[in-house]
């Protein structure tokens, strides 16, 4: 019986973390349609940075853990470098990313 609770639970949560991205996104999408963008930086770091962090949630309910989560990113990051993503062609965004994710990794 505890297992049959357990996996209703994670059910449950996985419906939850989805509900929750899916509301990032059109939190995000409300704001950058408002004519008035005032704190748009800050909200879209704030909202940006809880889909980042729900994606992870989400990702280890269905069976993905975190390292392999951050493999899997940096190696979407090195296929856009390779395949010179147009982000990167113009604003070399993914390089910075890249190095900023090094510098991350090296402290811990």
């Amino acid at each position: 019986m505890g297992s049959s609770l357990d996996v209703t639970r994670n059910i449950r949560v996985i419906e939850n973390l989805k509900s929750e991205l899916l509301e990032g996104i059109a939190i995000l999408y409300r704001h950058l349609a408002d004519p008035v963008l005032e704190d748009t930086r800050d909200i879209a770091a704030d909202t940006l940075s809880e889909m980042i962090v729900i994606s992870y949630l989400l990702g280890k309910r269905l069976g993905v853990d975190y390292p392999t989560m951050d493999r899997h990113i940096s190696k979407k990051i090195r296929l856009g470098l390779i395949n010179e993503n147009e982000i990167e062609k113009y604003f070399g965004d993914l390089s910075e990313l890249a190095r900023m994710r090094s510098g991350e990794m090296q402290k811990r």
